[in-house]
């Protein structure tokens, strides 16, 4: 008997494979297994209780586009730009979906995450770089997300509690994170729905008060506008709605439903109600970033406070200009900033989790793997803290940096979603088509484009000194090199893979 025959030993290997989720911790979707064969849960009708049990990891999805990085870029859009990079916002988050709902489609359609696959697709060294620049650019999330809530701390402490005090408090959620985890993934997924309940209330509350023009708003969601004024604001709409560790995150988040990804009808079923759910879930995150750009556009435009504006003053600006009321605004912001800040870092310590574990295969205690997590990104997000105390004008320039690293680590996400994504043998039918693979395609190029110019303008203002330009030429050269090699390899992987999987079938028929 051949090893891979005998079921003992195929238990074994399946028990060393590090999983997104042990089957006892899967959400067992009623009703699933109410028809005789697997060909009739296409023909299954829409139930309202399925979708329930489905809704969950596309609200946890969404809190990348709702975390204290994208609220800073959509305040600054609204006070320099007015009402007129809406349309950017909402094309920006419709391809910040169609990047999630690959995501969704290759975790369902495989049994496996991102993280996963590129363990198994990749050569070692290549795999290594992924792992750390997914590393990096979950640093470059937390320490936005991070700062934002220890902000947002400070203030409803009335500075009682410093930037590096928050900071502190937030970095203990990874234990609150384990404690909820240990009551169940609905459980999890409630108190996010929570949080996100808590700031589209908050931004709502602060849209009711300061009352933007409608009119000006519907215009600017239909009409597209684009100046030398705002161009840096729109790369930065753009450049913060795909977010890196997001990618790896939903593709291991979709798991939590037990689906049996060898029967194409449980599959169909399943991403039928990701995309529903999805869907839902950005268009609440549009609508919050809806708020926060408008409120800054109606309080802001065209003052010469506009370009001034950041998270870590923008509570101060608005109780200026609207004062108090039942709630003073400036409390009202450091809530909805707060919520921001605290679901994005635990949802930083989950996708950190899948990253690790997905390309390291390591099985560790779920608490060391948080804490390790976590520390990456603690340490330097300290020592920004302390430099804030002493200098607000510090935060302009560790967001540009950041925005920065998280632009560079954009194509090590797509591209392998799409490679991977687009291979026979791994997704079977559910493999993207020629139509949707090249719209894919086009919205990852323009993607990287866009976070390209942000990466070239950053270096062209930065960069001085003969050293410093060689330095700087070296590492791009290297970064382009890798890029190219991603895409060919994958390219030549799909074919060669597709071709032995067709062979493969065919001999088993």
């Amino acid at each position: 008997m051949h090893p891979d025959d005998h079921p003992q030993q195929r238990l074994l290997e399946e028990e060393e494979e590090e999983t997104a989720y042990d089957l006892t911790e899967k959400v067992v979707v009623i009703g699933i297994d109410e028809v005789e064969s697997d060909s009739d849960v296409g023909m299954l009708p829409f139930s309202w209780r399925k979708l329930w049990l489905f809704t969950g990891p596309g609200f946890l999805m969404s809190i990348a586009f709702l975390d204290p990085g994208n609220l800073e870029s959509n305040l600054q859009a609204g006070a320099i730009g007015g009402y007129s990079l809406l349309w950017l916002l909402f094309w920006a988050t419709a391809m910040g979906l169609l990047i999630q709902l690959l995501s969704a489609r290759l975790g369902v359609a495989t049994g496996k995450h991102l993280a996963e696959l590129c363990r198994e697709e990749y050569p070692t060294w290549a795999r290594i770089v992924l792992w750390v620049m997914a590393e990096l650019a979950l640093i470059g999330a937390d320490i936005q997300e991070v700062i934002g809530s220890a902000i947002a701390i400070k203030i409803l402490s009335n500075g009682a509690l410093p930037l590096w005090a928050g900071v502190i408090i937030t970095a203990l959620d990874c234990f609150i994170f384990l404690f909820l985890e240990n009551y169940g993934v609905r459980k999890l997924e409630a108190v996010f729905a929570v949080l996100i309940a808590t700031m589209a209330i908050a931004f709502a509350w602060m849209f009711g008060e300061t009352k933007p023009n409608g009119k000006e708003l519907l215009l600017g969601i239909l009409i597209p506008k684009l100046s030398s004024k705002t161009i840096k604001q729109a790369v930065a709409v753009v450049g913060c709605v795909i977010m890196p560790h997001n990618v790896f995150l939903h593709s291991a988040l979709v798991q939590s439903r037990d689906v049996d990804s060898t029967k194409k009808g449980r599959v169909r079923e399943a991403l039928r109600y990701y995309s529903i759910e999805s869907t839902l879930a950005l268009f609440v995150s549009f609508i919050i970033n809806l708020f926060v750009t408008t409120v800054f556009a109606k309080a802001f435009y065209g003052t010469d406070m506009a370009n001034s504006i950041g998270l870590i003053n923008a509570g101060e600006y608005l109780q200026d200009k609207y004062g108090g009321g039942l709630l003073p605004i400036l409390y009202i912001w450091a809530i909805g900033l707060l919520a921001a800040g605290q679901s994005s870092t635990i949802t930083g310590t989950y996708a950190g989790q899948f990253i690790m574990g997905g390309f390291l295969n390591l099985k560790l205690k779920k608490w060391l793997r948080a804490l390790i997590t976590r520390s990456f990104a603690i340490v330097p997000t300290i020592i920004v803290a302390l430099v804030f105390e002493t200098s607000d004008g510090m935060v302009d320039i560790l967001n540009e940096w950041l925005n920065v690293l998280q632009s560079i680590q954009i194509p090590f996400a797509l591209i392998p979603l799409l490679c991977l994504a687009s291979k026979e043998h791994l997704m079977g039918t559910f493999r993207i088509g020629p139509v949707l693979k090249m719209f894919s395609w086009l919205v990852a190029v323009l993607v990287m484009a866009i976070n390209g110019y942000l990466l070239v303008s950053f270096i062209s203002s930065e960069v001085n000194g003969l050293l410093i330009a060689i330095f700087v030429f070296v590492f791009i050269a290297a970064y382009v090199a890798f890029v190219v090699y991603l895409v060919y390899q994958s390219i030549s992987f799909s074919s060669w893979n597709n071709i032995n999987w067709k062979a493969s079938t065919v001999t088993e028929n």
